[in-house]
């Protein structure tokens, strides 16, 4: 039995820099934090079998980090913190409405 093709795909940068680069990371901006509450809440909720979720690098809005990709509905958020992952999982992946005053600005995404 294969798995159904997921209604949406979770990819949160896990991009790794030294701290003294100029264009920072998610991965120090918190981004450990981030991937394990959505790890949380996809087990609590068993969204598994409707949603994919995967950790990736660079997503090139680094000063936004962390940052969140969304598809295939092509939205990015932007310093994503552990409790807007509830927002995020409740308003845009369950209800379908993309979370306004968590995107990165339209002219970066």
């Amino acid at each position: 039995m294969s798995k159904q093709r997921p209604k949406k795909h979770v990819f949160i940068c896990s991009q790794s820099r030294p701290a003294d680069h100029p264009k920072g990371s998610c991965a120090n901006r918190g981004c450990e934090e981030v991937l394990m509450q959505f790890q949380q809440e996809f087990q609590t909720r068993n969204l598994w079998e409707n949603f994919s979720l995967a950790s990736t690098s660079c997503l090139g809005a680094c000063q936004f980090g962390p940052t969140v990709l969304v598809y295939p509905d092509g939205v990015m958020y932007g310093k994503v913190t552990g409790p807007d992952v509830k927002t995020i999982i409740e308003q845009h992946l369950l209800g379908d409405k993309p979370v306004t005053e968590l995107r990165v600005p339209s002219d970066v995404w």
